[in-house]
């Protein structure tokens, strides 16, 4: 079996939970944080939706270079649901059709993310899209559940239950 055989259900998988949390984000609330140091809600639920378009970016480059104060890295904000979920959809799409493309080869070779000049991580493109891509999803996912869980906006069952959704 191909691995991109092996991670696109997993892909799809994730995607479709983390849709179903966007798509609860209230629209009234952009700026809305539960600590100072947190980031608003607009801003994480922006962010989780530029996530899955990294897939693409994984397999079709060998590294990416973050600078900061770089116009080019300009930070999606959610200004309405539908955009959010648009963009959202359309980055998930692209990154579906990337790794769906891959060859075992190009998803070994490595990857790197350099930050301001400097190597912050090398590793095998597979492991990119599940740590990098797919782990980070998940993480900023269980995120904004806290975000909505604190603005009583019901938290969709993900892995099974929530306290909102009874699936089982």
């Amino acid at each position: 079996m191909a691995i991109r055989d092996g991670i696109l259900p997993e892909f799809d998988h994730e995607i479709g939970n983390t849709r179903k949390v966007l798509e609860r984000v209230p629209e009234g609330k952009p700026d809305y944080k539960p600590h100072e140091k947190s980031m608003p809600m607009g801003r994480l639920a922006g962010h989780l939706a530029e996530l899955p378009g990294w897939a693409k970016e994984t397999i079709l480059q060998n590294s990416i270079e973050i600078r900061q104060g770089d116009p080019k890295n300009v930070p999606l904000v959610m200004g309405s649901r539908k955009q959010l979920l648009e963009e959202f959809d359309k980055r998930a799409a692209a990154g579906r059709v990337a790794i769906a493309g891959a060859s075992d080869e190009e998803l070994m070779k490595p990857w790197s993310l350099i930050a301001n000049g400097k190597t912050i991580f090398t590793l095998p493109k597979i492991a990119v899209l599940r740590g990098f891509v797919m782990n980070h999803m998940i993480h900023h996912r269980a995120q904004l559940g806290v975000y909505l869980r604190l603005n009583d906006v019901p938290v969709p069952s993900i892995y099974g239950p929530s306290a909102d959704e009874q699936v089982f």
